[in-house]
């Protein structure tokens, strides 16, 4: 009877267990394998993934929105969220370095910040600075090049830094000041040309992950931020264009 009772609980299927991730847009050529590499050692695992603006997320996150993970283009919103309540400060980890570019699909821009102000450039897409932290990026080196008041009635202000992409993809802007790591993924790599800025033209975009207050009983949540301080997880941002953060 034992033996039977044994063989039965074999049998039994495996329940999936759901990870809901808010993701920074940065992270959209690259999470499918980082969430590839979670599942290696937890191969039940269901991701339901939202990309979009990490602003954005703050705010819903506030509001107790349905995520179990944060991964930030920045660390003050999860920090900000620590401070509330609203997530776990003991979870809170740099995960990636990002990086900003100049890039364009037009053959005559030339790809300077302190050129941005050229007759020949009618838009600039970067993403909202009001909530990207993209945005945020662009325009401290657009400040830092002396250019900021002279271009920003160019601008054209995209929702994230995948929506500032498509302005300059689809000839919606001559030029943008966009994610590195988006142009480096299939779709885009090759696609146009493209100036990586230097570090020091802004800020450093420290990105950062956080267990929210709803993931806290779930325990792939902090599973998953831990995972992103592994070696796997950092080769696969590195070769995503991101740079390494020392590990905590």
């Amino acid at each position: 009877m034992l033996r039977l009772l044994c063989i039965l609980m074999l049998a039994l299927p495996v329940h999936a267990q759901t990870l809901r991730i808010a993701a920074a847009s940065d992270l959209a050529s690259c999470i499918e394998d980082l969430n590839a590499g979670f599942k290696q050692s937890q191969p039940n695992t269901e991701f339901k993934v939202s990309l979009g603006s990490s602003g954005n997320f703050y705010t819903q996150i506030a509001a107790g929105g349905p995520f179990d993970v944060f991964l930030s283009a920045d660390q003050s919103y999860p920090k900000q969220l620590a401070a509330s309540g609203a997530a776990e400060l003991s979870t809170l980890k740099p995960y990636a370095i990002g990086r900003l570019a100049l890039w364009t699909m037009q053959p005559n821009v030339v790809l300077d910040l302190t050129r941005l102000g050229d007759v020949g450039i009618k838009r600039i897409a970067i993403a909202n600075p009001d909530h990207a932290p993209y945005g945020q990026a662009a325009r401290a080196a657009m400040q830092q090049a002396g250019v900021w008041d002279t271009v920003s009635p160019k601008l054209v202000l995209g929702n994230n830094i995948v929506q500032a992409v498509q302005f300059v993809q689809t000839g919606n802007a001559d030029v943008g000041l966009v994610a590195y790591s988006l142009l480096k993924s299939p779709a885009l790599s090759g696609v146009g040309r493209s100036l990586l800025l230097p570090a020091q033209s802004h800020s450093p975009l420290i990105q950062a992950a956080i267990v929210t207050r709803y993931g806290k009983s779930n325990p792939l949540a902090a599973s998953y931020v831990d995972f992103l301080q592994s070696n796997a997880a950092r080769s696969t941002l590195q070769r995503c264009g991101f740079d390494l953060p020392e590990r905590h």
